[in-house]
């Protein structure tokens, strides 16, 4: 008999659903200080972007993140290999490749063994090993609640930089993976998804979105984020309001894992897809009559998502063949983006 607590029994929340609502993030940065005094500071706070860009010289910038959570899966190496393909995601949505890590660990020493927190390690560094980088070192403190995570460092060219504020008026706009992630957790902590759905979720959350890096080197491809725990409306918005667009996202092409409109309709959801929309929903444009469990796919918080990436409409079709290409079968065009107020119509 296995006497080790359920990783998830011990967390209050997990994988990006543990996100502060959008709403609260933004009145905790209000006061935060103004970029402009740090020319070399391409990217900082001012547009929600994944993460800081500083430019070093004319070739060369380095891209910091960090990213952390507490599980949304009881098997050990599986939360170490979700949490570390999620954190490296974000170079990879900028447009940069990773070169090292770092680990974030807070674990509650007094109820998980060691050899658990060994596995969240090794799931860690078997998904950077596949990123070609090191966990060059880390922090660790004891911790209510099991915590890990990876602050990543990347670099890139200057001119393969993609900022989510970077959308144009008539881009396409497609999503990498298929959403109902946060659904998936959810029925997880209720012992309601089987075998089978338990590994969609994880194969979709280990995949490293390297194409990233390489979208970044085609001119037409503009922008790119990585859709996390704001759901496919919140990051979106990003785009939208750092772009000053109004981006149209069709609902009938959005993908989805296997369950995930099985699931919502029956009622599973996170309880950060509900702050979700209290946070934005304002800003977003559904079709009338919409049923909550469609709405919550939409705001469903996703644990190392997909890629949303707005490229030239006459690329769209080669950009889209070249994402699947890479090892992401249900990618697909969503979108455009359009002249208008900053929000999201869904048609």
């Amino acid at each position: 008999m296995n006497e080790h607590p359920r990783l998830t029994s011990l967390a209050h929340g997990g994988g990006c659903g543990c996100k502060l609502a959008p709403s609260v993030l933004r009145e905790l940065l209000a006061d935060q200080p103004m970029v402009q005094a740090f020319p070399q500071l391409l990217v900082g706070t001012e547009t929600a972007d994944d993460a800081a860009v500083w430019q070093v010289d004319d070739n060369t910038c380095v891209i910091a993140t960090t990213d952390f959570f507490m599980p949304m899966v009881d098997d050990p190496r599986d939360f170490g290999r979700i949490a570390a393909t999620n954190a490296i995601s974000d170079i990879y949505a900028m447009g940069g490749r990773p070169i090292m890590a770092l680990a974030i660990l807070g674990m509650p020493i007094d109820k998980l063994a060691p050899g658990q927190i060994r596995e969240i390690l090794a799931g860690g560094r078997e998904i950077c090993a596949q990123a070609g980088i090191p966990v060059a070192g880390g922090h660790s403190i004891d911790a209510p609640e099991p915590i890990y995570g990876l602050a990543v460092i990347g670099l890139c060219r200057p001119s393969e930089l993609r900022r989510n504020a970077d959308a144009r008026p008539g881009d396409a706009l497609i999503l990498t993976k298929g959403l109902g992630v946060g659904i998936y957790s959810a029925a997880i902590k209720k012992g309601a998804l089987d075998a089978a759905g338990l590994a969609e979720m994880v194969a979709s959350t280990t995949t490293l979105n390297k194409v990233g890096s390489d979208l970044a080197k085609r001119a037409d491809v503009h922008a790119i984020t990585d859709v996390t725990g704001f759901g496919i409306l919140g990051h979106g918005l990003e785009i939208a309001r750092g772009a000053g667009l109004t981006l149209r996202l069709r609902l009938a092409d959005l993908p989805l894992l296997s369950r995930a409109a099985e699931l919502a309709e029956a009622g599973f959801l996170t309880g950060a897809s509900t702050r979700n929309w209290a946070a934005y929903g304002a800003e977003v444009t559904l079709p009338d009559g919409l049923p909550l469990w469609q709405r919550n796919l939409l705001t469903d918080p996703q644990t190392s998502g997909g890629l949303l990436v707005a490229c030239a409409p006459e690329a769209a079709d080669d950009v889209l063949d070249q994402i699947r290409a890479a090892g992401f079968p249900l990618a697909a065009i969503i979108g455009t983006a359009e002249q208008g107020p900053a929000g999201i119509v869904v048609e």
